[in-house]
């Protein structure tokens, strides 16, 4: 398969939050691929030091700090720590999120607000956080993830599927506000991604039957797929693209 190049992304300071596995790891890598400057945020380390060893050759080697987004005072700490490496951030992938599964019964006050602030609350503060480098540059990109599982009404999990419908309203609120900045906001919202977790975790015989049925295309929805979508709206190609959903699902929704 052959795929695009943007030369607008080469040495462009990127900013990846769960960037050590699965969506982020390739995020990191497809950045990294483009020549741009990674800074990535995670709480794995050895997931992190290993994806590092593996792009230590990039024309940028992508920089890593450890950090809790659910904790902004460390988070904010490890932007700024990024900061120094990369150099003032153009782009950020606000893609950290949890998707662990739990039932109406069993969510307890704490435990929805811990699933909104991992699925939710760091992607508007970070993105606050960036405001001032992307406007000083001129402009910039933000790209919030969502998730079609409160589309397709998918139950078990009703803070993550509550926190992923409100990204969509935290895109297009932002898109309008910065657009006068030049700062551009939209959302990937990816649909059932075979990452390494998910198929360790959930993918059984009835969820592949649910993908044949579901995806217009059948097969295996990969990472790739939705870092060549993140690309894509970082780069300057997009350049009047804010306030939409980019629906990366095989035709599932």
């Amino acid at each position: 398969m052959h795929t695009a190049t943007y030369p607008s992304l080469t040495d462009r300071a990127v900013l990846i939050t769960g960037g050590a596995t699965g969506i982020g790891a390739s995020l990191v890598e497809h950045f990294a691929a483009q020549g741009s400057n990674v800074g990535f945020i995670d709480i794995d380390d050895a997931a992190a030091a290993a994806l590092r060893d593996k792009l230590a050759g990039s024309r940028h080697a992508p920089a890593f700090v450890k950090a809790d987004l659910t904790d902004l005072s460390a988070t904010m700490q490890a932007i700024d720590a990024l900061r120094v490496r990369c150099g003032p951030f153009r782009a950020l992938l606000n893609n950290a999120a949890n998707d662990q599964r739990h039932t109406i019964a069993a969510t307890t006050p704490e435990s929805w607000d811990a699933g909104i602030a991992v699925n939710l609350k760091h992607q508007f503060f970070i993105a606050q956080a960036l405001i001032g480098d992307m406007r000083d540059a001129g402009g910039g990109s933000i790209v919030n993830f969502g998730s079609v599982s409160w589309m397709l009404k998918q139950g078990g999990m009703p803070v993550y599927t509550t926190a992923k419908s409100a990204v969509q309203g935290l895109t297009r609120s932002l898109a309008r506000d910065l657009g006068p900045l030049n700062i551009r906001v939209n959302t990937i919202v990816p649909g059932w991604v075979m990452t390494e977790r998910q198929v360790r975790l959930w993918l059984d015989d009835a969820g592949r039957a649910d993908i044949a049925r579901g995806q217009c295309i059948n097969q295996p929805l990969l990472p790739e797929h939705i870092a060549r979508m993140a690309l894509f709206l970082a780069a300057d190609d997009s350049s009047m693209c804010t306030a939409q959903n980019y629906v990366v699902d095989g035709g599932w929704t």
